[in-house]
């Protein structure tokens, strides 16, 4: 597959760009339906919004507030009547706009002026959902609400429409993680041309990837919080899976093979890591279906979509975006190096090679302390409670986050979250008298009768994240409502939010499971070891709750919050571990993917565990580490989403990853495999039989490996020669798999003479090089006896890539 797309590249582009294109124009014409459907079945708050919307089916649109105070005075002042009461009337007469309730309408309203006098709000509700109204509605209302303002009165907007408005431009975060991705890129491949292309696949990956998500919210229930986290996780594994690819194909053509053989070669080893971790992602994210919450379901379609249509990216559009730009792929640098001093000798030198011998050496103490660091930042996780954020947990500086604090100041902290007793039997007199007398009750006002509901508002005072407003809903359904002998159910935001997170945590241990179990199996089949799935099970679960620590010391503790303006510590939200768990083990498995599936590489040839465990380490650290360095990168960019949700995703994910690699995977990992010795590769007998056979690596390195233990079984010999028949010395004549891994090299001698040891019958790849002389490579079937193959080179040919 890789070679036809690299020999066909020009069909394969215009193939990528017209879906690319064709899939915008028809999202672009079809508009997007994003709906946030937060179904709890057999949940008490479900029951209460069932009865609700029987009662009251004219509630649907969203309900927003103007909120406004005097620094003087009072808000029944002329002078700050005829201000604000225009204002509301043009707001009214907007379409779009269904209804504004003022706190100037006689009776009614003043009860929204508060006990002092100087603070007052208004409600008004649009004849849409918040995600459906248009954003030049929104902003016309808060131009206008804002226009009312002089000195000594404040106008402040809150509401979900509103904050829809105030969040930066779609795409921001994206632009800001890409070009942070290219930095990182740029200083790792020191060239221009290889930067672009994991930036090329990670944006056709992504881009079709949105598109496809908005054109299938029309035919099922796509959360307006699933692009964000497709664009996050599709940036990321994009950017990566690409990353991987292009380095192993660089790698190849600075030890001489030409640019097609090692395009051929990525793509058939790194090509098939990358098909086998992106299924990982997909298989961790569908975990979360498990949980049975319906609001993940749209999260899964459109974070999943992506990630495949990245990984089609990589290993289908970037062969022949290699094939478009051949030597250009390596630093004119590196060409330069390459034409004079002929292929670079297989192996890993610098800092990847000296880090893992030290893990050779002293693999207890590096354990040791990469487990205390672990720990250490685990160590908050204890503390974590899962609820809702709100629009008091916003940047202090936006409008809504001081509408929220106007409201708690004028009216109580509980005004912000009311909770909403839908009483459908029984005596409501008894009821609402039972709930007046309750503890942390504030204020308690029962609306008339519809259809037999009454729906009697409750006012706690405390606000809604507070662990007491949680308590006050457990009195009122286990105590209070059962003692006033009537039937009825406790509603609102504030009992959903609560609902939401104890589903969660109660289904939180079987999605844990779930996606665990699979990993292991997937591991199992790949590695044919029991040990390697499960250390790497063990250290999911640590990097998980490391992960979590982090996330709790910064978005519950406050630790960081200011600097990264981020609003106001509160719960984490309900939804957030079971998405971040799914993202955080596929990503992790990814690197586990590289890792061992290198380490591997080099046992199945050597059978030497401290080699392949040190090998692999040196060969894969570099790479592992680049590629979470732009994850990071790309998902601490999302704090500038605007949307708390995906900003919480984006540090926590940011957390998981340089922890996962950096600690985990360069560290703690193999530090665990050098300990555990050849025990790493045990499986036995019974289950090696009858487990099916998933290559990760080329089937062919294998079969030389076991020939290769044996010794060499046959030679490729000749001579090196020139067109004009003299012969060439010190020639570098390289023998390799498949694979694309070095089986032999030498130098030819005086008389142009060499020859190779051939591991096994088979089809070989002869490369040869020599200074002031062009390369050649070429394929060589040996059969069972001994091979002649003659080389000719051309002189003056010296860019030896060519």
């Amino acid at each position: 597959m890789a070679r036809w797309c690299y020999r066909h590249r020009l069909v394969v582009l215009l193939l990528w760009v017209g879906a690319l294109f064709g899939l915008g124009f028809s999202a672009s014409a079809a508009g997007t339906n994003y709906a946030n459907v937060f179904s709890l079945p057999d949940t008490d708050s479900k029951s209460a919004y069932d009865l609700m919307e029987k009662a009251f089916p004219n509630t649907s649109g969203d309900t927003d507030t103007v909120v406004w105070k005097v620094d003087g005075g009072s808000v029944k002042d002329r002078a700050v009547k005829d201000r604000i009461q225009p204002a509301l009337d043009r707001i009214a007469k907007m379409s779009g706009v269904g209804e504004v309730t003022s706190a100037y309408a006689g009776a009614r309203g003043a009860a929204q002026i508060s006990g002092d006098g100087r603070i007052a709000y208004a409600q008004l509700t649009f004849t849409q959902r918040a995600n459906e109204v248009p954003k030049d509605l929104v902003q016309n209302v808060i131009d206008t609400a804002r226009d009312a303002e002089r000195g000594g009165l404040q106008v402040e907007l809150g509401g979900q429409a509103i904050q829809r408005v105030q969040e930066p431009p779609q795409g921001l975060s994206e632009m800001v993680g890409i070009v942070a991705a290219a930095v990182v890129l740029f200083l790792a491949f020191g060239s221009l041309f290889a930067m672009l292309l994991p930036i090329a696949i990670a944006v056709f990956g992504v881009g079709m990837g949105l598109f496809s998500t908005q054109l299938i919210s029309h035919a099922t229930d796509i959360p307006d919080i699933a692009p964000l986290l497709a664009s996050l996780i599709g940036l990321g594994v994009g950017i990566d899976y690409a990353l991987f690819i292009v380095t192993r194909h660089r790698r190849g053509i600075q030890r001489g093979l030409a640019p097609e053989e090692a395009a051929v070669t990525a793509l058939n080893t790194s090509g098939r890591a990358v098909l086998f971790a992106g299924g990982t992602v997909c298989i961790a994210l569908a975990g979360m279906l498990v949980t049975r919450l319906h609001f993940l379901d749209g999260v899964v379609i459109g974070t999943s979509i992506t990630v495949v249509l990245s990984v089609l990216a990589a290993t289908t559009l970037l062969p022949a975006l290699l094939g478009l730009l051949g030597p250009r792929v390596l630093s004119r640098r590196q060409r330069r190096r390459l034409a004079a001093s002929g292929p670079e000798p297989e192996g890993v030198s610098g800092m990847a090679a000296r880090w893992s011998s030290n893990v050779q050496k002293r693999p207890r103490r590096i354990a040791a302390l990469a487990l205390v660091v672990m720990a250490v930042l685990a160590i908050p996780v204890l503390s974590l409670r899962l609820g809702a954020t709100d629009q008091g947990n916003d940047d202090a500086s936006t409008t809504t986050r001081k509408a929220y604090d106007l409201l708690a100041e004028g009216f109580g902290p509980g005004f912000n979250g009311p909770l909403q007793v839908v009483s459908e039997s029984g005596d409501t007199a008894t009821l609402v008298k039972g709930i007046q007398s309750t503890p942390g009750v504030a204020r308690v006002a029962a609306l008339p009768p519809a259809k037999g509901v009454t729906v009697i508002q409750v006012v706690p005072k405390t606000s809604p994240q507070s662990k007491e407003t949680d308590d006050l809903i457990d009195t009122l359904r286990d105590d209070v409502i059962p003692r006033a002998g009537a039937q009825a159910h406790v509603g609102g935001v504030t009992a959903v939010s609560k609902d939401f997170a104890s589903v969660t945590g109660d289904r939180l241990p079987l999605f844990i499971a779930t996606i665990i179990g699979l990993g292991f199996l997937l591991l199992l089949v790949a590695f044919r070891s029991l040990v390697v799935p499960l250390t790497a099970a063990l250290m999911n679960l640590i990097a998980a709750a490391a992960s979590f620590g982090v996330l709790v010391a910064v978005f519950q503790w406050g630790w960081g919050l200011d600097l990264l303006g981020l609003g106001k510590e509160g719960p984490i939200n309900a939804f957030l571990p079971v998405i971040m768990l799914s993202l955080l083990f596929g990503l992790s498995m990814d690197y586990q993917v590289f890792l061992v599936s290198r380490m591997h590489e080099e046992w199945v040839h050597t059978r030497d565990n401290a080699r392949a465990v040190r090998v692999g380490l040196a060969e894969t650290s570099r790479v592992i580490n680049s590629a979470a360095l732009i994850m990071v990168c790309v998902f601490l960019a999302f704090v500038l989403s605007g949307d708390s949700g995906a900003a919480t995703a984006g540090v926590g994910l940011a957390a998981a990853v340089a922890l996962d690699a950096f600690i985990l995977r360069t560290a703690l990992v193999p530090a665990a495999m050098h300990l555990l010795g050849d025990s790493n590769w045990w499986l036995p007998a019974w289950l090696e039989k009858r487990l099916p056979h998933l290559a990760v690596e080329p089937k062919e390195d294998a079969e030389a490996s076991s020939s290769a233990a044996e010794g060499p079984a046959s030679v490729v010999h000749g001579f090196i020669r020139t067109a004009d028949g003299e012969p060439v010395d010190g020639a570098s004549v390289t023998l390799l798999s498949k694979g694309g891994r070095q089986l032999d090299r030498v130098t030819s001698l005086a008389d142009g003479s060499y020859i190779v040891s051939v591991p096994a019958p088979g089809t070989y790849l002869l490369a040869t090089t020599a200074t002031s002389y062009g390369s050649r490579a070429a394929h060589v079937v040996v059969a069972d006896g001994p091979q002649v193959y003659d080389v000719e080179l051309a002189e003056g040919e010296v860019d030896a890539v060519n």
